[in-house]
């Protein structure tokens, strides 16, 4: 009965420590002041990508997604962050708002 209690607690243990490890799609604010974000009317997006930890191309940075957006005044900017079975494949997206 006791071993069964023990090893519960391990799996337990495990199982929390590893939560996202098999898949992660979570998008964060990159700007600190939130109070009174204005958006603006455009939007754009740039990305990077990695592979087996060991290739990895593109452009996340924060001008590459206002070009492609068409945006010179950036009023806000987020992070978009998507991984595969402990990061085997990512992508790294930067998403920028304004005008």
């Amino acid at each position: 009965m006791r071993r069964t209690g023990f090893m519960a607690l391990l799996v337990s243990i495990a199982l929390i420590g590893m939560s996202g490890c098999l898949f992660v799609d979570i998008t964060m604010p990159l700007d600190t002041d939130l109070n009174k974000t204005e958006l603006g009317d455009k939007t754009g997006e740039a990305s990077s990508h990695a592979v087996l930890w060991a290739v990895a191309w593109g452009d996340a940075g924060t001008k590459a997604a206002a070009d492609n957006g068409g945006i010179s005044v950036v009023r806000h900017a987020d992070t978009r962050l998507y991984s595969f079975f402990l990061g085997i494949y990512t992508r790294r997206t930067t998403v920028v708002y304004g005008d």
